[in-house]
């Protein structure tokens, strides 16, 4: 087998180990299985050609996974700052590949379609906040909706790659929100952690794919082989 098709088995097979183990309520399971997702994912990527910064963004979130293994505040601040890093390394993934791909132009109703997206995303935005807000520790209320303004816009500028990433997009968001839910006491599903985690291994399998199809047809480009890509967004 080509390593590509190892590595990608090896990170399906360590998020299956991640998900049974959080039905099961295994603790330990979880512990050793979820470090290992995000190299594996990383490792995948780079060997089919990644951009650096994907290479980035899944290792940024491996530490991510990692510090959030703990119960205690400043590794969750550390892992939000962790990802939030993550996040940047997506938005600047975002634009130089959505730029190349947007669809013609200014449509009007491309623009507006961009126009309505956007403005459920702030809603979102506004409405989350709201409800979190009064259930985080004081402490946390100002890196919490620092990190949910930076995530919103990933999630956001991820649709300029197609509606698979935007999907990667919303699913992050979702994921994160769930998580928030948790540190604020609010009623969550059953089984919070399997729903965060799966929604958490799609969002990130979606976003690796999504930029790999991008940084592969920008190469073939030739707008972007000639140095001119379209105007940004």
């Amino acid at each position: 087998m080509r390593p590509t098709r190892v590595l990608l088995a090896a990170f399906a097979l360590a998020a299956a180990a991640d998900l049974v183990s959080l039905t099961a309520g295994s603790d330990t399971g979880h512990a050793l299985a979820k470090p290992l997702l995000m190299p594996l994912l990383a490792a995948h990527a780079h060997l089919r050609g990644a951009p650096r910064l994907l290479t980035v963004a899944l290792l940024l979130g491996w530490a991510g996974d990692v510090l959030l293994l703990s119960d205690a505040d400043p590794a969750f601040l550390a892992g939000m700052a962790s990802f939030a890093a993550g996040h940047v390394c997506y938005l600047v993934l975002f634009r130089r590949y959505g730029n190349t791909f947007r669809m013609a132009g200014g449509a009007p109703r491309a623009r507006a379609a961009r126009h309505g997206l956007a403005g459920a995303y702030a809603l979102a935005l506004a409405v989350t906040l709201a409800v979190l807000g009064p259930g985080l520790p004081a402490e946390l209320r100002v890196p919490v909706a620092g990190y949910s303004l930076l995530l919103t816009a990933m999630a956001y500028r991820a649709t300029a790659l197609g509606l698979l990433v935007g999907a990667g997009g919303a699913l992050f968001l979702l994921s994160d929100t769930l998580i928030a839910t948790g540190v604020a006491d609010l009623p969550q599903l059953p089984n919070p952690d399997f729903w965060i985690m799966l929604t958490y291994l799609a969002a990130q399998w979606l976003l690796t794919v999504g930029v790999l199809a991008a940084a592969r047809t920008a190469a073939r480009s030739p707008l972007t082989s000639s140095g001119s890509a379209p105007a940004a967004r």
